[in-house]
């Protein structure tokens, strides 16, 4: 009677998984969608052999076809289903299948979250555009110091961000690449004006504590099978050293030791190097010259109905210039009455 009991649940077990109604491989292993194919874009992973190859000398060549690849990457079964990991690698649309799977960016203009929200931006495609995405967006977004050609040991113009991109860039990588892909949420990268904080949801692998994040530790992908191209590509390591790298770099540029967290989602914490002395997209931080902003108040003193095209004329700039002039204006100086079709009016003096 035991005998069979086993057998039975044994039998149940192998059903459930070959219906796939429970899981036993990690999500990035399994196969959740009908994908073919055709959902893969062969550009994209043409382009990820190129660069495998430049960066840790991909063992295939350049004219592998999909299949070849998918299967050495163990991204595709015998029976020609496509992994999960396989969509957020090389999907055409990876949100099509997995939703969550984007990356939301969000700029604060002081140290919590409130409204207004000056920049905003959701980024999709694939696990290196996600990425790639996201790091521009707070790169673009923080203090730059540019110098002169004078200044530097090339011909290029010297430059140095506020904050290591290195570090941005590695605490985002960290974020896609070992998040929680069946949780609802999504990776949120959040600047602030006197920190950066990037949140993923997931928890941190068993063994693994937050205290051994700031010393070298093993590599515990929660996925492997993604992390391994994003491994060929340059990405990340497969040595556990990101965190580890993200302290050092925060450290060698003068910054507070960074920060991580494990509550509900994972959270790293990039402080900033005081105030910034400009936040990009505040349009009283961003001023156009104080003479500009004269001139465009003193013309719609005299016409209230002017237009932005009009005061571009007018004064021989661009209607941006115009536009960031205005929105300093507005609100303590001048006010607009019915929308775009109305009329400035002057706010009195109190």
């Amino acid at each position: 009677m035991e005998g069979l009991r086993t057998s039975v649940y044994a039998s149940l077990v192998r059903y459930l998984e070959e219906k796939e109604f429970i899981r036993w491989q990690p999500f990035d292993a399994a196969f959740d969608t009908s994908a073919t194919l055709d959902d893969l874009d062969e550009d994209k992973m043409r382009e990820f052999i190129l660069l495998a190859r430049a960066k840790r000398e991909f063992p295939l060549p350049e004219n592998t076809s999909p299949i070849k690849l998918l299967t050495h990457l163990s991204l595709m079964d015998e029976k020609g289903r496509i992994a999960n990991s396989a969509i957020l690698l090389f999907g055409r649309r990876p949100q099509k299948f997995f939703i969550t799977s984007e990356v939301k960016c969000v700029q604060f203009y002081g140290d919590v979250v409130e409204k207004p929200m000056p920049a905003y931006q959701i980024c999709r495609g694939t696990v290196f555009e996600m990425i790639d995405q996201a790091t521009a967006f707070v790169m673009s977004r923080i203090d730059n110091w540019t110098g002169t050609r004078s200044e530097g040991d090339t011909a290029s113009v010297p430059t140095d961000f506020e904050l290591p991109s290195d570090a941005v860039r590695e605490a985002i990588v960290n974020a896609v690449c070992h998040r929680d892909y069946t949780s609802n949420g999504s990776v949120q990268v959040m600047l602030f004006r006197n920190r950066l904080e990037v949140w993923n949801p997931g928890q941190l692998p068993y063994g693994l504590t937050v205290s051994k994040l700031f010393e070298p530790h093993k590599s515990l992908p929660t996925n492997p099978l993604l992390a391994d191209p994003m491994f060929w590509t340059g990405y990340i390591e497969k040595v556990g050293t990101g965190t580890e790298d993200i302290v050092n770099l925060c450290k060698a540029k003068g910054l507070k030791t960074p920060e991580y967290h494990q509550e509900e989602d994972f959270r790293v914490v990039i402080w900033r190097k005081g105030v910034p002395a400009v936040i990009q997209s505040d349009p009283e931080a961003i001023q156009s010259d104080p003479e500009l902003i004269e001139n465009v108040f003193n013309i719609i003193k005299t016409n209230h109905k002017v237009s932005r095209k009009e005061l571009a004329t007018m004064l021989n700039t661009s209607e941006r210039q115009v536009r960031k002039a205005i929105d300093v204006l507005k609100g303590t100086r001048i006010k607009r009455k019915g929308g775009d079709s109305g009329e400035w009016e002057i706010i009195a003096k109190s």
